[in-house]
């Protein structure tokens, strides 16, 4: 049983997905601290000059936890953020299929952060036919830091391999794994192109920029492979 561990992201980018494809169970990484420079608030759209960043303003404790921040809803992201995405994406091609579950989302009150992404997680899962099996890392209550915290995970579930991003060669290795019964195995992606609005491709936006332009192409077009 192959397992992968994220954050949760707002708006994930196009790997996340395609991580979620390639792992039975998909652990959401909501016992580690919350960074205000992650991709766990935030996320990027394209627009005619380029990329913008939407972020989720949340109110900021020290220590804190990613599943316990809040959002701060004094002001007027969600408003702002839908917004800013009909006004960009409202003429891609698909945009009509999708764009229903995104003004509902946005036309609610959210306090957590968490509750927020895996909502949004969830439904672009759906858009992409995925049927992921989430746990999350606080049910799971292993201790640890990084490495042995990961490795208590996998452990925990029964894994036998752990699909982890290139990003982790900084501080693990097969042998970390081996010696514990798991198969480290690399998610080397290789960003695709499509078609985009507004010149150049950009790669690396939130998964909704190939949703809106591609629509049922999409999961082919994420997974590298043709559907049957």
């Amino acid at each position: 049983m192959r397992a992968a561990i994220l954050q949760p992201g707002y708006l994930p980018w196009i790997g996340f997905f395609n991580m979620v494809k390639w792992s039975d169970t998909f652990i959401i990484l909501d016992d580690v601290q919350f960074s205000d420079s992650a991709w766990q608030h935030r996320n990027r759209i394209k627009t005619p000059m380029g990329f913008q960043w939407l972020t989720v303003p949340v109110l900021k404790k020290l220590d804190q936890k990613i599943k316990g921040v809040k959002i701060n809803n004094k002001e007027k992201w969600a408003k702002n953020h839908w917004k800013a995405i009909k006004f960009n994406y409202s003429k891609a091609r698909f945009f009509g299929e999708y764009s229903e579950f995104f003004e509902e989302t946005y036309s609610k009150e959210w306090s957590s952060l968490l509750e927020l992404d895996m909502h949004i997680i969830k439904g672009i899962c759906n858009f992409l036919r995925l049927k992921p099996n989430f746990e999350f890392a606080s049910n799971l209550n292993v201790g640890g830091n990084a490495l042995d915290h990961v490795i208590k995970l996998c452990k925990k579930i029964g894994a036998t391999e752990y699909l982890n991003g290139p990003a982790g060669k900084s501080y693990m290795t097969e042998e970390d794994f081996a010696k514990e019964g798991i198969k480290l195995v690399w998610h080397e992606y290789s960003h695709p192109t499509y078609n985009q609005l507004y010149g150049e491709f950009v790669p690396y936006l939130s998964a909704i920029d190939l949703l809106f332009n591609e629509g049922e192409k999409s999961p082919e077009i994420i997974w590298g492979i043709k559907n049957n």
